[in-house]
């Protein structure tokens, strides 16, 4: 669903399970203060299913692109969001501690695949072609969702948006993919399509007024009603759902299902529940992780 060219610098955060108050700005604060994390208590016959290296260091080095709110982003020099949480929260399943490097979202495969990362997690849509390249854990469920003003004064209905103007991320499969079909369903009255780098740019201009709706992947465009109360709401169903997975060697296929036991644990004692109303996601919970539920 994310762009792939975003580019981040080489960080290194080790993260705790809950996080301290940060910046209110548009690219994104930690959520809910009021939503805490429920406690996670490692299990010991999941820790020695882990590969050898991690037993030995205690700890699990990841990938990730910090720039998409709420799922990854930075403020200073802190990663943290939903995807991070969830992925603390494994960590701390499995007896580990999850330590954090942002990096160009398309060097994370080739990173995971060379051993340079022991996992990756980072929005990254589950489909077939990276499931040849890597192993894919799904933990969350993904689609594109429509934003509008608060009251939707514009009457915006997502299916008959011609005539409009939509604001879009440049490089996302809604700019690339979602647009491109609705604007040669419109015939002459063509949407007026808005293109941004930044996410936060593409709410402000649903905030200012100048641009009628936007559509985003659904987590951050839930997260930016909630960021925006008042000014912003969803409208529409999510569409086009595709689950989102944890990166892991291909070669490692326990290793991938250790982490998927461990989620499908965290997620019976509440973490994933507690950190999505943390993060303003109102839908997207999983019923079954799954290694590769592309082939499976």
């Amino acid at each position: 669903m994310k762009p792939k060219y975003l580019i981040g610098g080489i960080v290194a955060a080790a993260l705790a399970l809950t996080s301290t108050a940060c910046s209110n700005s548009l690219s994104g604060d930690n959520g809910d203060q009021a939503s805490s994390a429920p406690s996670v208590q490692a299990d010991q016959k999941l820790f020695e299913r882990l590969p050898d290296d991690i037993k030995k260091d205690k700890t699990i080095l990841v990938g990730t692109d910090a720039s998409y709110a709420p799922n990854e982003f930075t403020v200073g020099n802190e990663i943290q969001g939903f995807d991070i949480d969830v992925f603390n929260a494994i960590a701390a399943k499995l007896g580990v501690k999850a330590e954090y490097q942002n990096a160009k979202f398309d060097t994370i495969i080739p990173s995971v695949s060379s051993g340079k990362f022991d996992a990756g997690i980072s929005s990254f849509t589950v489909n077939a072609t990276r499931e040849k390249q890597v192993n894919m854990t799904s933990y969350f469920t993904a689609g594109t969702q429509w934003a509008v003003a608060e009251g939707n004064p514009k009457k915006i209905d997502p299916d008959n948006a011609c005539g409009k103007t939509v604001a879009v991320q440049t490089g996302t499969t809604q700019e690339l993919d979602d647009l491109p079909v609705r604007q040669k369903k419109c015939g002459a009255n063509k949407i007026k399509v808005l293109h941004f780098d930044g996410q936060d740019t593409v709410t402000t201009t649903v905030v200012s007024g100048r641009a009628d709706a936007m559509l985003a992947d659904s987590p951050v465009a839930q997260y930016a009603a909630k960021q925006q109360k008042g000014k912003i709401q969803t409208v529409g169903d999510v569409y086009a759902t595709a689950p989102y997975g944890i990166i892991t060697a291909k070669d490692q296929t326990e290793y991938a299902q250790v982490i998927a036991d461990a989620f499908a644990e965290v997620q019976k004692e509440g973490a994933v529940k507690s950190a999505m109303a943390k993060w303003g996601i109102t839908t997207g919970e999983i019923d079954n992780p799954t290694v590769n539920p592309s082939v499976s």
